[in-house]
């Protein structure tokens, strides 16, 4: 048996270097796609529902990559075939969503840019796990997060630079939609987007099949109580049974209840969702018992039974935290330019300036983040990777809440640093602490598992988000910010229960 070993910086420096051009996809689209609704026609208080598209791909597609991706063994690998299709997709689906002519093609066009993305995102947190020894895993999660807030602050402020430091015209010219600034930034974005995944697949070999199970081997007699006691899919028929009509009936009552009190159409999203996953185990169930137990379906879903405990407990904190960031991503716009520049006329200049701005404030946000990730595992040394976490979303929620009582937009610089903080922490301590709960032929699995609370909290947020626009906030998005930084504060106080075993 043997361990794995201790790889250089510029080992991990290449590995992650794909986060670069993965990130400025991912900032491109929080902080310039809502605007792009709003030019289409789109209007504030369904700004949620058209980005639904997002987090159902990811929920989708992230743990199928992840179990392919487990059982991959090509010439390039195990993960880089799916760094570089994901890539080479992303990339075009950037060129397109600023040339879109119409609502609904941009909609569709996030939604297939969104399962790119996440086709490439995906293997990355596995990588992780895959290439790097248990004491540089937090080294490995804190490079990726500097990478991210390097991509993110260079691509949020993108706009604001073609315009103020290039001349690029901010405002559509007559017939058009779309600013220029904002189309080259996209250019730009898929360009980067490929190129640096690329320089990943290049400069990166991974471990062969039977390196990985030597190393596997190393790992549990060095930790035995990381070991996942698991059950078969047989095994699990009936739970699967009574979950799934559990689900089933809960989905149903709700599906109703929305129906007869004739409530938005996008909170059948939470009921119709409920129902659906109560008949996919049903599903399950069915298959386990016919002996088709090696499918897909099957094999996901009874990981996800077989869940270890460490992750059921970070789910919760999950769940909190990007509650608040899905919140943040999709009313930041719509809440700095009523609220604190005092217009909603997405065609007037005001509008662009405040809009502009808000790039400028994810890039802070992303850029202290990427400073931050380095002083984080030197935080978690002294402390626990537990107690830098809870910190960290501590620092953040106060900062998002902040938005709601400041009108300078200067000084919600200083909110922004309390979110990259944050931010940086959500990137890279939760995968530190699940990473050593995981076996290792199934951390692509679990890591699209674990995506699973990211993405429910996001179409949770997208289905009452609205709601609440319309019938408790009176249409002021700047609500949702202060909402979304309670929820990260909550996600802070969760952080306590989770054990942290390696």
């Amino acid at each position: 048996m043997k361990k794995k070993p201790v790889l250089s910086f510029w080992q991990i420096w290449n590995m992650s270097f794909g986060f670069l051009g993965i990130q400025f996809g991912f900032a491109l689209q929080n902080a310039n796609v809502s605007r792009i609704f709003q030019s289409l026609g789109g209007d504030v208080d369904r700004l949620a529902v058209y980005w639904l598209a997002a987090p159902v791909t990811g929920l989708i597609v992230q743990p199928i990559i992840g179990y392919y991706s487990d059982k991959t063994w090509g010439r390039l690998g195990r993960r880089r075939p799916y760094f570089l299709v994901g890539a080479i997709l992303a990339s075009i689906a950037l060129f397109i969503m600023p040339n879109s002519p119409m609502l609904w093609i941009a909609v569709g066009t996030l939604w297939i840019m969104d399962a790119s993305i996440n086709v490439s995102m995906e293997p990355f947190r596995a990588f992780v796990g895959d290439m790097l020894p248990s004491e540089q895993r937090t080294q490995g999660f804190a490079m990726q997060s500097f990478f991210i807030g390097l991509g993110a602050v260079v691509a949020s402020a993108l706009p604001y630079m073609m315009t103020n430091w290039f001349n690029i015209a901010n405002v559509a010219a007559e017939g058009e939609k779309i600013p220029p600034s904002v189309k080259l930034s996209f250019y730009i974005g898929g360009a980067v987007f490929f190129l640096a995944v690329l320089w990943t697949v290049i400069r990166t070999k991974e471990y062969s099949p039977d390196e990985m199970q030597e190393f596997e081997k190393e790992k549990l007699q060095s930790n035995p109580d990381g070991r996942v006691n698991t059950k078969t899919a047989v095994e699990l028929i009936s739970k699967f049974v009574r979950s799934g009509s559990a689900f089933l009936l809960v989905g149903l009552i709700l599906s109703y209840f929305i129906y007869s009190n004739n409530l938005e159409k996008e909170l059948y999203i939470l009921g119709v969702g409920l129902a659906l996953f109560g008949l996919i185990q049903f599903m399950t169930a069915l298959l386990a018992k016919s002996g088709k137990t090696n499918s897909g379906l099957v094999s996901i879903i009874t990981d996800m039974m077989n869940m270890p405990k460490t992750m059921k407990q970070l789910a919760v904190v999950q769940f909190f935290s990007w509650f608040a960031l899905f919140a943040m991503w999709i009313y930041t716009t719509a809440g700095v330019t009523s609220h604190v520049y005092g217009t909603s006329d997405t065609s007037s200049e005001l509008y662009n300036e405040g809009a502009n701005w808000v790039g400028v404030l994810f890039g802070v946000y992303n850029g202290f983040a990427a400073v931050v990730a380095f002083l984080l595992p030197v935080l978690a040394k002294f402390t626990s990777r537990k107690a830098t976490h809870a910190i960290s979303l501590v620092i953040g929620g106060l900062g998002l809440a902040s938005f709601y009582v400041i009108k300078d937009p200067n000084l919600l610089i200083v909110s922004m640093v309390g979110v990259g903080v944050a931010w940086a922490s959500i990137l890279s301590m939760p995968y530190a602490i699940l990473t050593g709960s995981l076996p290792g032929e199934k951390m692509g699995t679990y890591m699209g598992i674990f995506n699973f609370f990211i993405v429910i909290p996001q179409i949770l947020a997208a289905s009452i988000l609205g709601f609440f626009m319309r019938h408790i906030f009176d249409g002021q998005a700047i609500m949702a910010l202060l909402l979304g930084g309670i929820s990260m504060l909550v996600a802070a106080v969760t952080v306590i229960f989770v054990d942290d075993i390696d």
